[in-house]
Formats: structure tokens, sequence, C-alpha cells
């Protein structure tokens, strides 16, 4: 295993790369979760008003769900031109396209007013957000790691990883915010509306500070030598979805199997509690979001702990710490909700997300290490973004189901313990790559030496 000689930038610069990432995925994953939660709670109602409530919760997250669908091509478009272009003008690109979509559903009209019309155009909106989504992830999480070392890669990647609890706590604190201050009414006539407006403030924000921050040197290095490599030889690389399917499946398959429970218990814990909690436990809304609110704040405090901790003892003993817990406490989350007491409740979002830390701190920086530069924005977007709708995009749809067919928590947790012992075979069969030197060209996997051979020594085109 290679030893990280890549020179670090200095501390203020780094700084500022990582909070460019962070904040431009608190936004993105701002505008992913709220409109979870607004599924959750109103969309039901607005846009489906005509359907049984349970029903109308169902088509919801189905609505929620073609989100995850549009993020596999998310990540191929965006992984495609990020490794050919660079990071930095693709991150700028997707938070443009998710500030737009969320706040143009904020001035959608409902059912109410145009009919069908109003699901269907949700419908694309969302289907934007997913796309912008899915190539967001892996830019952000790049841009961080190559910038860095590898003896604190994990603890510095793991902070574009905290924008996802950033955005679940500042969707679900504008959110509670509403609820607890306007009357059912009015947020179901217009509050609702709020929140996504809010989003082209922020987008404003983001694009000043993500425009502030340099490309990657890793990957400008690897493009120098690319592109000598051409006008010496007259050699191109071949594109890097061909590349990443011949020399790296096996990273991709392990990526997707990783992501099966840290991406289904989450939708569970953040989204279908909502659900959970306010028909089987008989909790109110209001009492669901604090609890949400609180767990989300201590999810972000321990993701840098838990990405810390991974380059000490590795990426794969972490992971699987949180794998196994979250399979292991599945079934006393839900008999803690069913105690009814916000305590409880709290306890047990608030457990299930740090055992989730556990998976997605290390996360950003053990995917990054699996691909080599030229490939690396590809390979990492699509093991991450391609397993989402199996995991993320149908979690809380098959959990609201099982509730309503079997009306007990029981098969919903035996289906997140089956989603662990997924991840753990995962896992198992992963390589440790903590230490890794991003910026050698044959580091990112066993057959990275293959790949540079037959990829970036490449044909005539």
């Amino acid at each position: 295993m290679a030893s990280g000689t890549t020179a670090p930038p200095p501390p203020a610069s780094l700084k500022r790369i990582v909070a460019a990432s962070l904040i431009g995925t608190t936004i993105e994953w701002y505008d992913f979760f709220l409109y979870g939660s607004a599924a959750a709670l109103v969309f039901n109602k607005l846009f489906f008003p005509e359907s049984d409530p349970l029903v109308g919760t169902l088509l919801s997250f189905l609505t929620y769900a073609v989100g995850f669908a549009a993020r596999p091509l998310g990540a191929l478009v965006f992984g495609h031109y990020g490794d050919r272009l660079g990071r930095k003008k693709l991150l700028v690109l997707s938070l443009l396209l998710m500030g737009g979509a969320t706040f143009a559903i904020g001035l959608l009209p409902t059912h109410a007013t145009v009919g069908t019309a109003a699901p269907v155009l949700l419908t694309v909106l969302r289907l934007v957000q997913g796309f912008a989504l899915g190539g967001e992830w892996g830019g952000a999480v790049l841009l961080v790691s190559e910038h860095g070392d590898a003896r604190r890669r994990g603890f510095w990647a793991s902070w574009p990883q905290t924008g996802a609890p950033a955005g679940q706590l500042l969707a679900t604190g504008v959110l509670s915010l509403l609820t607890a201050t306007l009357s059912d009414a009015a947020f179901t006539s217009w509050g609702w509306r709020i929140p996504f407006l809010l989003s082209g403030v922020l987008v404003i924000v983001g694009l000043w500070i993500r425009l502030s921050v340099d490309e990657s040197p890793v990957f400008k290095a690897a493009l120098a030598q690319a592109e000598l490599r051409k006008a010496e030889a007259g050699q191109v690389e071949k594109m890097p979805l061909v590349a990443v399917l011949r020399h790296h499946w096996r990273d991709v398959l392990v990526a997707m199997g990783a992501r099966m429970a840290e991406n289904i218990s989450y939708y569970v814990v953040t989204a279908f509690i909502l659900v959970y909690a306010t028909t089987s436990a008989g909790l109110s809304k209001q009492t669901a979001l604090n609890a949400v609110l609180v767990a989300s704040a201590v999810h972000f405090a321990v993701i840098p702990a838990w990405g810390a901790l991974s380059d000490r003892i590795g990426r794969r003993p972490v992971y699987l710490i949180g794998a196994i817990g979250i399979g292991a406490w599945m079934f006393p989350f839900f008999a803690l909700i069913d105690s009814k007491s916000f305590g409880s409740l709290l306890l047990a979002v608030t457990v299930g997300l740090i055992l989730h830390g556990a998976m997605y701190a290390p996360q950003a920086a053990f995917f990054s290490e699996m691909f080599a530069t030229r490939m690396r924005y590809s390979g990492a977007s699509i093991g991450a973004q391609f397993s989402s709708v199996a995991a993320g995009a149908p979690a809380p749809l098959i959990a609201t189901a099982l509730l309503a067919d079997y009306g007990s928590s029981t098969p919903i947790a035996l289906y997140v313990i089956a989603a662990a012992l997924l991840t753990v075979v995962a896992i198992a069969c992963a390589r440790e790559t903590r230490n890794k030197d991003l910026a050698d060209p044959e580091e990112g996997s066993r057959d990275a030496r293959a790949a540079t051979a037959a990829d970036v020594d490449a044909r005539i085109g």
C-alpha cells in the first residue's frame, strides 16, 4: 500500500476548500431533504387530495423516489464531464440546477388549481433535483480528498458528508419553526412554500463561496499528463465510464453494496419516521420533527469524529461498526418509538444516526481511494448513485407499504437488517484503502495498474 506523498495545501487553503464543499452540499441536501419532509407532511394533501391518506402518502413518497431514479443519470453525465473538464465547473452547475428546481417547487400550483398537471410538474422538478444531486456528491468529496494528504484524508473528506445532516437540520428546522408558528391551515395553504423559496437565497451564497476555490491539483496534474501523452504520441484516453466498467467493476460493486445499509437506514430513520411516529405511535408531527432536528445536530457532530477514527484504524473497521450496529438497533429503534414519549423517540433516532455516521463518514475517502484520478469522479459517483435507486429511493415507500400491509414494525426492521447484512458482505470483500496516494495514477484499486496501461496509454482515436 502506498503512502500519501502528495503535499498538502496550506491549512487556510484547505479549510476554504472544505468550507466551499460543505456549504454547497448542505444547500443541495437541504433542497433534497426538504422535499422528503414535505412529502411526508403535506404533499399528500396538496398534490394527491383524492386518495386515502395513507395511499396519498405512498404516492407522495413515490414522487420522492423519482428523484433517486435520476441520480444515476446525473452520476454518469457529471462523472464523465467532471473527469474530463474538472470538479469545480460541474459543482457550480449542480448547485444551480438543484437550487433552481427547489425554488420552482415553491411556486408550483397545487392539485386544487391545475388538477393532474400539479403532480406531473412536481415530478419533473423532482427529476431535476435528483439529476443534480447525482453529480454533486462525487465532485464535492473529490475536491476535498484530492486537495488533502492521505494522513488525515478521512477526517477532511468527512466534512462534505456533514452537509447531509446539516441540510437535514436546516430543512427540518425551518419546517419545525413554521409548523410551530403557523396553524395547520396556514401551513398547508402557503407556509410550506417558504422553505422552498428560501433556497434561492442559499444558492446565491453557495455560488459565491464555491466559485472562490481552485480546481483539484491532483486532477490538473493528471489532465496535464494526459494532454502531454496525446501531444507526443497522438494517444487519447477512453471515456471514463468505459474505463471504470472495464477495470474498476469490482470496486463499483463494493461501493454499491456498501451503500445499501447506509442509504436505506438513513431514509427510514429520518423520512419514514415522520410517518410512523405520527400514525402508529400517535405522536404529533411537531414532536417527530423536533426529534429529527436534535438527532441531526448530533449526527453532524459525530461524522468528523468517525472520519478521524477511519484515519487511525482504517475505513473498513469503522464502516463495519456502523453496518452491524444499525442492523442490531432496528428492533430497539421501533420499540422505543412505540413507547410514545419524546425522550424515547429522540434516543431511537439519535442512536440510529450515530451508527449511520460510522458508515457515512469514511465513505467519501473510501470511495475516492478506490479509483484512479482520470476516472475517479465517474467511479465514485456511479458506485454511490446507482445503488441509491435500489436503496434510498424506495426505502420510505417500502417501509410505508409494509406498515400498511402488516400494521407492524417487524417487517420494516427485518428490511433494514437484510440491507445491513448485504453491506457487511460488501465491506468484507473490499480492500483497505487508507494511506493511498491519490496523486499516483496507478493507485486506486487492484486494477489501477491495468487501467493505466490500457486506458491512459490508450488508443488513437
